[in-house]
């Protein structure tokens, strides 16, 4: 198989551990058969450096030209880098939401996993991380409070600020068949997050969920309001297998998670369109305090080109490989210093591809 894929390296550590996937993709080519032609994209700093805006047309038309798009992390230190003495439109986080927008990436998918070799550096308690945890939050992406018209204006001389939260029937309808159709290949469960009991576009997102749910009799469907999730999601994550949510509430949630793994170095997501296409990226950020030394953590991205293959490309046996792949470097005890522990072999980026790469097949 033929595979066009996208590359936006990005800033800070974002060239170090996207090199890392390339490498083991690399190797899943050539285990199991595949070409792949990479087209490298400029966004966030990077783009701000050399093209002035943090996304380009030109970038967005070659993205979507590709089959998907794996992508590091964007941003850099709101403190000192010149990016944030732009305005917020120029900054680098505004070609995020440009690109989701302009692709019609609707749907986030970040699995929030923790591996049973990791779970001593869970912050929770042992009996409840005992033998581990593994869902998905699949968050609205592109409606929403996020979204919504937006003003600042003088009332009576006080400064008051409004933003809209708004919805519609068919933005709630696709995230929730999409959730639904997650949940088929997972245990076949839905959680439904929402805040019914006080907005209106929780009332409406619950109709419609509902609506969708009675297309998939063999998915249990449960509702829960967003603050209880927040509270379950410490008390008790193995409950959880599909989180569906509005973009706001999917936000805090997949952060939530993402820390009760012990580490977002871990975590990979996905921002999906209406086709196969989708943009792969680590659930975390630039982290320009240890770029180019050496010791940033790849398996978020290494496990995001995973994804990469099994939704927009259908390979699953590869996409399962990588993931066997890094289970077997944590189960020989290989720790980047985000995930070390006592006992365990320290191993740098580049070393820890290696591995993986070299577990592929």
């Amino acid at each position: 198989m033929d595979l066009k894929i996208g590359v936006i390296k990005g800033d800070g550590i974002g060239p170090e551990i996207v090199a890392e996937a390339m490498k083991v993709l690399n190797k899943v080519g050539d285990t199991y058969g595949h070409t792949i032609e990479y087209t490298q994209l400029l966004m966030g700093g990077a783009s701000i450096d050399v093209n002035g805006t943090p996304l380009t047309d030109e970038t967005v038309a070659l993205a979507r030209a590709s089959g998907a798009v794996l992508m590091g992390s964007i941003g850099g230190d709101a403190k000192t880098s010149p990016w944030y003495k732009l305005e917020p439109s120029k900054r680098p986080e505004a070609g995020l939401l440009k690109i989701r927008k302009e692709l019609g990436l609707f749907a986030n998918l970040r699995p929030a996993v923790l591996y049973d070799e990791l779970r001593g550096a869970c912050p929770l308690k042992e009996e409840i991380t005992e033998g581990g945890f593994d869902m998905m939050i699949m968050r609205e992406l592109t409606g929403g409070l996020y979204f919504g018209e937006r003003r600042t204006v003088e009332e009576n001389g006080v400064m008051t600020a409004y933003d809209s939260l708004t919805y519609n029937e068919n933005e709630i309808r696709r995230i929730a068949k999409r959730g639904f159709d997650i949940a088929m290949k997972r245990r076949k469960k839905v959680t439904s997050v929402d805040k019914a009991n006080v907005l209106d576009s929780s009332r409406l997102w619950r109709k419609v969920v509902e609506e969708v749910a009675a297309g998939y009799p063999e998915v249990a469907l449960e509702h829960m309001l967003v603050d209880n999730c927040a509270m379950q999601l410490v008390k008790d994550p193995k409950q959880f297998d599909v989180i569906l949510t509005e973009n706001m509430f999917g936000d805090i949630l997949s952060d939530e998670a993402s820390m009760v793994t012990g580490s977002i170095g871990m975590l990979a997501s996905a921002s999906l369109n209406e086709t196969k296409f989708g943009l792969y990226e680590p659930s975390g950020g630039s982290a320009p305090d240890i770029a180019g030394k050496g010791i940033a953590n790849p398996i978020a991205t290494i496990l995001s080109a995973a994804m990469m293959l099994r939704f927009s490309f259908d390979l699953d046996r590869e996409a399962q490989a990588i993931e066997a792949a890094v289970e077997r470097a944590l189960a020989e005890g290989y720790r980047t210093i985000d995930i070390m522990s006592e006992g365990k072999k320290q191993v740098g980026t580049e070393e820890m591809g290696d591995l993986i790469a070299r577990y592929i097949g």
